[in-house]
Protein backbone atom coordinates (compact mmCIF):
# COMPACT_ATOMS: atom_id res chain seq x y z
CA UNK A 1 0.00 0.00 0.00
CA UNK A 2 1.17 3.37 -0.67
CA UNK A 3 -0.21 6.99 0.24
CA UNK A 4 -1.07 9.88 -2.61
CA UNK A 5 -1.35 13.04 -0.76
CA UNK A 6 -2.74 15.97 -2.61
CA UNK A 7 -3.21 19.53 -2.19
CA UNK A 8 -5.94 21.65 -2.82
CA UNK A 9 -6.11 24.78 -4.25
CA UNK A 10 -4.87 25.31 -7.61
CA UNK A 11 -3.44 21.48 -7.88
CA UNK A 12 -7.11 19.76 -7.58
CA UNK A 13 -9.01 22.82 -7.81
CA UNK A 14 -8.28 25.23 -10.44
CA UNK A 15 -9.00 28.17 -7.98
CA UNK A 16 -7.61 29.64 -4.97
CA UNK A 17 -10.40 28.84 -2.51
CA UNK A 18 -8.73 31.57 0.03
CA UNK A 19 -9.54 34.34 -2.57
CA UNK A 20 -13.26 33.31 -3.74
CA UNK A 21 -14.00 32.98 -0.04
CA UNK A 22 -12.83 36.22 0.80
CA UNK A 23 -14.86 37.51 -2.25
CA UNK A 24 -17.81 35.11 -1.16
CA UNK A 25 -17.84 37.11 2.43
CA UNK A 26 -18.07 40.19 1.38
CA UNK A 27 -20.90 39.69 -1.06
CA UNK A 28 -22.75 38.09 1.78
CA UNK A 29 -22.18 41.06 3.94
CA UNK A 30 -20.38 38.78 6.40
CA UNK A 31 -16.93 41.11 6.29
CA UNK A 32 -16.69 44.44 5.33
CA UNK A 33 -14.87 46.09 2.70
CA UNK A 34 -11.86 46.75 4.87
CA UNK A 35 -11.76 43.37 6.21
CA UNK A 36 -11.50 42.40 2.95
CA UNK A 37 -8.73 44.87 1.99
CA UNK A 38 -7.03 43.57 4.19
CA UNK A 39 -7.17 40.01 3.70
CA UNK A 40 -6.38 40.57 0.07
CA UNK A 41 -3.26 42.76 0.74
CA UNK A 42 -2.11 39.84 3.19
CA UNK A 43 -2.39 37.34 0.46
CA UNK A 44 -0.78 39.72 -1.52
CA UNK A 45 2.10 40.30 0.35
CA UNK A 46 2.28 36.65 0.51
CA UNK A 47 2.39 35.98 -3.09
CA UNK A 48 5.34 38.94 -3.64
CA UNK A 49 7.16 37.62 -0.42
CA UNK A 50 6.75 39.61 2.10
CA UNK A 51 5.01 37.42 4.66
CA UNK A 52 4.43 33.80 5.21
CA UNK A 53 1.44 32.32 4.64
CA UNK A 54 1.46 30.77 7.91
CA UNK A 55 1.44 34.22 9.60
CA UNK A 56 -1.55 35.39 7.39
CA UNK A 57 -3.46 32.18 8.19
CA UNK A 58 -2.91 32.82 11.75
CA UNK A 59 -4.18 36.38 11.29
CA UNK A 60 -7.61 35.22 9.49
CA UNK A 61 -8.01 32.05 12.08
CA UNK A 62 -7.94 35.44 15.30
CA UNK A 63 -11.17 36.92 13.34
CA UNK A 64 -13.04 33.92 14.32
CA UNK A 65 -13.11 34.50 17.70
CA UNK A 66 -16.80 34.21 19.31
CA UNK A 67 -18.43 32.53 15.83
CA UNK A 68 -20.58 29.91 16.12
CA UNK A 69 -18.96 26.97 15.06
CA UNK A 70 -22.61 25.46 13.02
CA UNK A 71 -22.98 28.65 11.68
CA UNK A 72 -19.61 29.11 10.37
CA UNK A 73 -20.15 24.96 8.87
CA UNK A 74 -23.28 26.23 7.26
CA UNK A 75 -21.71 29.25 5.08
CA UNK A 76 -18.96 27.14 4.23
CA UNK A 77 -21.79 24.85 2.80
CA UNK A 78 -22.98 27.27 0.71
CA UNK A 79 -19.37 28.69 -0.57
CA UNK A 80 -18.67 25.04 -1.49
CA UNK A 81 -21.60 24.40 -3.41
CA UNK A 82 -21.56 28.33 -5.24
CA UNK A 83 -17.94 28.55 -6.06
CA UNK A 84 -16.40 25.43 -5.18
CA UNK A 85 -17.83 22.35 -6.56
CA UNK A 86 -17.48 22.72 -10.50
CA UNK A 87 -14.04 23.57 -10.04
CA UNK A 88 -11.92 20.33 -10.17
CA UNK A 89 -9.03 20.08 -12.55
CA UNK A 90 -10.37 16.99 -15.27
CA UNK A 91 -6.66 15.67 -14.80
CA UNK A 92 -6.95 15.63 -10.97
CA UNK A 93 -10.42 13.38 -11.06
CA UNK A 94 -8.04 10.77 -13.50
CA UNK A 95 -5.24 11.09 -11.10
CA UNK A 96 -7.43 9.90 -8.00
CA UNK A 97 -9.08 7.18 -10.03
CA UNK A 98 -5.93 6.09 -11.32
CA UNK A 99 -4.43 5.72 -7.32
CA UNK A 100 -7.34 4.08 -6.57
CA UNK A 101 -7.18 1.59 -8.81
CA UNK A 102 -3.90 1.02 -7.74
CA UNK A 103 -4.88 0.47 -3.84
CA UNK A 104 -3.68 3.66 -2.46
CA UNK A 105 -4.81 5.49 0.05
CA UNK A 106 -5.75 8.83 -1.30
CA UNK A 107 -5.32 12.13 1.43
CA UNK A 108 -5.85 15.44 0.81
CA UNK A 109 -3.24 17.52 2.96
CA UNK A 110 -3.67 21.11 2.05
CA UNK A 111 -3.75 24.71 4.25
CA UNK A 112 -7.67 24.95 3.96
CA UNK A 113 -9.87 24.70 6.78
CA UNK A 114 -11.46 21.58 7.69
CA UNK A 115 -14.80 22.37 7.37
CA UNK A 116 -14.30 22.83 3.29
CA UNK A 117 -12.06 20.33 3.31
CA UNK A 118 -14.57 17.55 4.73
CA UNK A 119 -16.46 18.40 2.21
CA UNK A 120 -14.25 17.97 -1.28
CA UNK A 121 -13.85 14.72 0.85
CA UNK A 122 -16.71 13.58 0.60
CA UNK A 123 -16.99 14.36 -3.00
CA UNK A 124 -14.33 13.01 -4.11
CA UNK A 125 -14.26 9.94 -1.39
CA UNK A 126 -10.94 10.65 -0.12
CA UNK A 127 -9.63 8.40 2.73
CA UNK A 128 -8.19 11.25 5.29
CA UNK A 129 -7.74 15.16 5.45
CA UNK A 130 -5.27 16.90 6.93
CA UNK A 131 -5.90 20.78 6.90
CA UNK A 132 -6.17 23.20 9.33
CA UNK A 133 -8.58 22.94 12.38
CA UNK A 134 -10.30 25.46 14.69
CA UNK A 135 -10.27 25.44 18.42
CA UNK A 136 -14.26 25.74 19.86
CA UNK A 137 -14.65 25.94 23.39
CA UNK A 138 -17.41 24.50 25.37
CA UNK A 139 -20.69 26.23 23.71
CA UNK A 140 -19.73 25.82 20.09
CA UNK A 141 -17.46 29.02 19.58
CA UNK A 142 -14.60 29.43 17.93
CA UNK A 143 -11.49 31.02 19.97
CA UNK A 144 -9.62 32.29 17.22
CA UNK A 145 -6.97 29.93 17.69
CA UNK A 146 -5.71 27.02 15.68
CA UNK A 147 -6.42 23.36 16.54
CA UNK A 148 -2.85 21.74 16.73
CA UNK A 149 -0.13 22.62 14.48
CA UNK A 150 -0.68 24.42 11.14
CA UNK A 151 -0.75 23.04 8.48
CA UNK A 152 1.53 25.19 6.48
CA UNK A 153 5.12 24.47 4.82
CA UNK A 154 6.93 22.50 7.82
CA UNK A 155 3.95 21.95 9.68
CA UNK A 156 2.40 20.40 6.26
CA UNK A 157 5.22 18.24 6.34
CA UNK A 158 5.31 16.55 9.63
CA UNK A 159 0.91 16.18 9.09
CA UNK A 160 2.74 14.11 6.18
CA UNK A 161 5.28 12.02 8.20
CA UNK A 162 2.69 10.98 10.86
CA UNK A 163 -0.09 10.00 8.81
CA UNK A 164 2.37 7.65 6.73
CA UNK A 165 3.51 6.63 10.48
CA UNK A 166 0.58 5.79 11.76
CA UNK A 167 -0.35 3.83 8.47
CA UNK A 168 2.65 2.30 8.38
CA UNK A 169 3.51 3.26 5.11
CA UNK A 170 7.25 4.51 4.22
CA UNK A 171 7.23 8.24 2.70
CA UNK A 172 9.58 6.89 0.39
CA UNK A 173 6.02 5.00 -1.02
CA UNK A 174 4.18 8.05 -1.20
CA UNK A 175 3.76 10.76 -3.82
CA UNK A 176 2.53 14.66 -3.21
CA UNK A 177 0.82 16.65 -5.70
CA UNK A 178 0.98 20.53 -5.43
CA UNK A 179 1.56 23.55 -7.35
CA UNK A 180 3.04 25.24 -4.71
CA UNK A 181 6.73 26.15 -3.62
CA UNK A 182 5.49 26.28 -0.10
CA UNK A 183 5.01 22.85 -0.25
CA UNK A 184 8.43 21.90 -0.57
CA UNK A 185 9.33 20.46 2.86
CA UNK A 186 6.74 17.67 1.52
CA UNK A 187 7.89 17.42 -1.97
CA UNK A 188 11.67 16.34 -0.81
CA UNK A 189 10.68 13.56 1.44
CA UNK A 190 8.04 11.60 -0.54
CA UNK A 191 8.95 9.22 -3.23
CA UNK A 192 7.12 10.68 -5.50
CA UNK A 193 6.92 14.57 -5.74
CA UNK A 194 5.01 15.98 -8.68
CA UNK A 195 4.31 19.98 -9.77
CA UNK A 196 0.60 20.80 -10.82
CA UNK A 197 0.42 23.74 -12.78
CA UNK A 198 3.58 24.80 -10.51
CA UNK A 199 4.03 28.94 -9.70
CA UNK A 200 7.66 29.97 -10.71
CA UNK A 201 9.73 29.05 -8.45
CA UNK A 202 8.46 25.63 -7.86
CA UNK A 203 8.97 25.42 -11.75
CA UNK A 204 12.28 25.97 -11.07
CA UNK A 205 12.89 24.21 -8.37
CA UNK A 206 11.08 20.84 -10.71
CA UNK A 207 13.04 21.00 -13.35
CA UNK A 208 16.30 21.07 -11.63
CA UNK A 209 15.74 18.35 -9.53
CA UNK A 210 13.93 16.13 -12.29
CA UNK A 211 10.10 16.01 -10.76
CA UNK A 212 7.64 15.58 -13.18
CA UNK A 213 5.63 18.95 -13.86
CA UNK A 214 1.76 18.26 -15.12
CA UNK A 215 -1.27 20.04 -16.50
CA UNK A 216 -4.21 18.83 -15.11
CA UNK A 217 -6.55 21.05 -17.24
CA UNK A 218 -9.59 23.41 -16.67
CA UNK A 219 -13.23 22.31 -15.55
CA UNK A 220 -15.25 22.75 -18.31
CA UNK A 221 -13.05 22.96 -21.73
CA UNK A 222 -13.65 20.51 -24.22
CA UNK A 223 -10.13 17.95 -24.52
CA UNK A 224 -8.88 19.84 -21.17
CA UNK A 225 -6.60 16.59 -20.40
CA UNK A 226 -3.73 15.51 -18.13
CA UNK A 227 -0.63 16.30 -19.75
CA UNK A 228 3.47 15.77 -18.75
CA UNK A 229 5.34 19.08 -18.95
CA UNK A 230 8.67 18.20 -17.72
CA UNK A 231 10.14 16.83 -21.01
CA UNK A 232 13.40 17.90 -21.71
CA UNK A 233 11.85 21.18 -24.58
CA UNK A 234 9.72 22.83 -21.63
Amino acid sequence: MAIAFFDLDKTLLAVNSGALWVRHELERGHITRLQALRASMWLARYHMGFVSLQDALVQAITHLEGLGEDYLRERTVLFYEEHVRSQFRPGALRALEEHRAAGDRLVLLTSSSGYLSELVARDLDLDAVLCNRFEVDDSGLCTGRPLGEVCFGEGKRSYAQAYASEAGVSLAACSFYTDSYSDLPVMEVVGRPVAVHPDRRLLREALRRGWPVVSWGVPGVVGSASMDLSSPQL
